[in-house]
């Protein structure tokens, strides 16, 4: 349930002044979350784990270990970077701080619209979340970072023991993801839509973490905005290289511990710990793997392009990132017409290794379509719908007729 906060960071910049590596990165993480999802448009994560191919667990292995959360967490840590910016700019501009609020509610219709055809939508949380930390916009960096590590390590650490009577209520995982595949391998679109609603509303109810999880990172993300990490990195490779020498080994080594304990069929007691105490410092560990290797990712992303060639490659990743919106919903338009029964009805027959093809075949669709578009016009389609409604008029796309244009209103 990984998805993509389309192009807020710079969004409302000109091509010309727009941040390549933070568009370059988003469409890397893009990638992640293409191939993360589409586990779940495959209904393979809804089959019982006896009719998952044996042969496929190695597969399965490295997914969790190297993909599971990562590519979430760096999308969610851009929308923070690029809230910090978007407000940056504002200033005390009242009128453009609005004008962000209103944007923000328009991404909560994008997202409450997709979760009706999807129910791993998590753009509602970034919508809502946002408009939440808008208080917090002026924070120092150093706050900003600890409240976040505070919210994505410990909180849920924390509430665990209390949130169990809350998830005990609901039906089984078994049962609701039984249920949820039989209604999307149905031909009925009315089927699919009412199964879809209903394991939406089970699978938010009972991930009560996601919250918590989005907001650390929006949190952190906020704060590397603030300090300008992103946007001037050269200034600061010292503190990438720290972030890469802690993060990543230490990602590293939980993800391996975690590939025993749950591909090896251990519970969540730990060496002299038992119940509620193991079961609370097993998601306090799990948290850290997640959000130190996706921190590793970032960094290393980010010193990698400091080098001419490396940015010559991993440049080639901008354009999907700069139409991240209309990429990330034409996946899930991709992953219904494949998998669901609405669709082409492949469903999971072929495991792991027809998601790795899928996932080739329509990345590079989207990324040759990517690079063709904004060739021709200065925003992803459904970007520019979102400039359109946030300035409530009608903005030049194309390239030539955008030059021509008289200047568009003030950024916000």
């Amino acid at each position: 349930m990984q998805m993509p906060i389309a192009n807020a960071p710079t969004a409302d910049l000109p091509a010309e002044q727009r941040l390549d590596v933070i568009d370059a990165l988003r469409g890397f993480a893009l990638a992640g979350v293409l191939l993360s999802n589409l586990r779940d448009f495959s209904l393979y994560t809804l089959i019982e784990e006896s009719a998952q191919a044996r042969g496929e667990r190695w597969l399965q292995m490295l997914l969790a270990a190297l993909l599971d959360a990562k590519a979430m967490t760096v999308f969610a840590l851009l929308f923070g970077v690029g809230f910090a910016l978007q407000l940056e700019r504002a200033g005390d501009d009242a009128q453009a701080r609005r004008r962000y609020a209103w944007r923000l509610c328009l991404l909560l219709g994008f997202g409450l619209l997709h979760a009706a055809f999807w129910y791993g939508d998590i753009l509602r949380y970034y919508a809502v979340l946002g408009l939440l930390l808008l208080p917090l916009a002026r924070c120092r960096p150093a706050t900003l970072a600890m409240l976040g590590v505070l919210v994505a390590v410990f909180a849920t650490a924390l509430l665990q023991p209390f949130m169990r009577p809350w998830s005990a209520q609901f039906a089984p995982a078994a049962q609701a993801a039984a249920a949820a595949r039989a209604a999307f391998e149905s031909p009925q679109w009315a089927s699919m839509l009412a199964g879809n609603r209903d394991y939406d509303l089970w699978l938010h109810a009972t991930a009560w973490s996601l919250p918590f999880f989005t907001l650390g990172r929006l949190l952190l993300g906020m704060a590397i905005g603030r300090a300008g990490w992103l946007q001037r990195p050269q200034q600061h490779l010292r503190a990438w290289r720290r972030l890469l020498a802690w993060s990543l080994p230490t990602g590293l080594i939980l993800a391996v511990y975690f590939l025993f304990r749950d591909f090896g069929g251990l519970g969540p007691e730990l060496p002299g710990i038992r119940g509620d105490a193991a079961r609370a410092l097993s998601r306090l560990l799990r948290n850290l793997a997640y959000l130190s290797l996706g921190l590793g990712y970032v960094a290393g992303f980010v010193l990698l392009f400091q080098h001419p060639r490396a940015r010559r490659w991993l440049g080639w990743l901008a354009p999907v990132g700069r139409m991240a919106l209309s990429n990330y919903l034409a996946q899930t338009a991709f992953g219904l017409a494949l998998f669901y029964g609405v669709g082409a009805g492949l469903g999971p027959r072929y495991g792991l290794t027809g998601v790795l093809v899928a996932f080739a075949v329509v990345f590079a669709a989207q990324a040759a379509l990517s690079h063709w578009w904004l060739r021709r016009f200065r925003y992803g389609p459904l970007e520019w719908v979102w400039r359109c409604l946030t300035y409530r008029r009608a903005l030049p796309l194309r390239r030539a007729a955008a030059a021509a244009a008289a200047p568009e209103p003030a950024r916000g």
